[in-house]
């Protein structure tokens, strides 16, 4: 069994910038009234507390989100901010919304989610928090294959796996081209951590060129810490929301002051 524990790690600088665009497409999404499906493929436990001792062990969070909220990197009402303070009004102020909850902030009656998580102690934390979604205790990538085209057709899939298995890394882009074969109207979102060693890029080439029309976007930041290896974080976006490029090149710049 995988040994990652996003608990560690959450609200930090990739978490910012990817929660920041998820939570921008789901804005975008459930402004029209016509339903939609979420799938994620690697969910984990959903809600993080930032004051347990993971999150203190490492520090990500307060150079994350505690840091961009302190200086306002983000407006009140960005699509982030409002869901978090949904989250913190019910969980507390140290609580923190990984992807799941930030999508059921934005999800309406009508509106369907699937969610997997294979790691058995994060599945039993999810279950706890996601009633709201059909839970799937299995290969994430097994599930988006079996479910799309999903009911309903419009809608978006996350996938955010660890990377612990570096053969992700070349199976990826195969996984994509057919999901979108699949589900060619879908948005198809994927999150990857640029590490010192840029085994990411041939990943990245490979969807470039296979989905010429997909949005790329990245931000850079300093190592959390001396000879950790992530220097930054990726979103590939495979039919962008309207106005989606703009608000990414907000976030990264961001990054940049």
């Amino acid at each position: 069994m995988l040994s990652y524990q996003h608990a560690y790690h959450a609200g930090n600088l990739a978490d910012l910038y990817k929660h920041a665009l998820l939570a921008s497409i789901l804005a975008y999404l459930t402004a029209k009234p016509k339903p939609l499906s979420y799938l994620e493929t690697h969910a984990g436990r959903g809600l993080y507390d930032l004051s347990s001792p993971e999150a203190d062990k490492t520090g990500e969070a307060a150079a994350g989100i505690t840091r961009a909220l302190a200086e306002n990197w983000l407006p009140a009402d960005h699509p982030l901010c409002l869901a978090l303070d949904a989250v913190r009004a019910r969980h507390g102020a140290s609580a923190y919304p990984g992807s799941p909850l930030i999508a059921r902030h934005f999800l309406r009656p009508g509106d369907v989610a699937h969610l997997a998580e294979l790691h058995p102690a994060e599945h039993e934390a999810l279950a706890e928090i996601a009633g709201f979604a059909h839970l799937h205790r299995q290969d994430g990538f097994q599930m988006a294959q079996a479910i799309c085209p999903p009911t309903p057709r419009r809608g978006l899939l996350l996938i955010d796996p660890s990377y612990e298995v570096k053969a992700d890394y070349d199976a990826i882009p195969r996984q994509i081209a057919k999901l979108a074969r699949k589900w060619n109207v879908g948005v198809i979102v994927l999150w990857y951590p640029i590490l010192t060693d840029l085994r990411h890029a041939p990943m990245v080439e490979a969807l470039r060129r296979n989905h010429p029309e997909a949005l790329v976007s990245e931000v850079r930041f300093p190592p959390a810490r001396p000879g950790h290896g992530m220097v930054g974080s990726g979103m590939v976006v495979l039919n962008p929301p309207y106005g989606l490029a703009e608000e990414a090149l907000r976030i990264e710049a961001l990054y940049d002051r």
